[in-house]
């Protein structure tokens, strides 16, 4: 891989902690949902952060094709939902997680917006990153 960009993150105190960029650019302070057992409370969480993470760079995944097509789509909005939990019997050891990313294309009619959004999937870091690892759904909404 040709590296074109390097990100540099620290956690520190793992899911109660704090985390932040070498850049500064990045600075929070983490809490562990009541639901994984923690304290809940103020701050963020590693699920959060990737969801983020998964829909920015999904949306700019869909901006990226959508120049290179020349189509208009409007704003792009990409909404994801982080599921984590215990793997099911025999499928592995520990916890996995499943995501569900909701993609908006205002300008794009139905079939249009799911083209672009099965091209996006083959191009987003994110989706190669999890590709045949963890569950993930994608639907698209056009909305002409």
């Amino acid at each position: 891989m040709k590296v074109l960009y390097t990100a540099e993150v620290t956690a520190v105190g793992a899911r109660t902690g704090h985390a932040a960029s070498s850049d500064k650019m990045l600075d929070v302070k983490l809490a562990s949902p009541q639901s994984l057992g923690g304290p809940g409370g103020e701050g963020t969480n590693p699920e959060q952060l990737f969801g983020a993470g998964y829909a920015a760079c999904f949306g700019g995944a869909v901006e990226y094709l959508a120049k290179l097509q020349k189509i208009t789509t409007g704003t792009v909005t990409v909404k994801a939902k982080v599921d984590i939990g215990p793997y099911d019997a025999g499928q592995g050891e520990g916890f996995t997680l499943a995501v569900a990313l909701d993609v908006t294309l205002p300008e794009l009619d139905q079939a249009a917006a799911e083209k672009l959004v099965e091209a996006a999937h083959k191009t987003c870091p994110y989706s190669n990153a999890t590709r045949n690892n963890i569950a993930v759904t994608i639907t698209a909404h056009g909305g002409k």
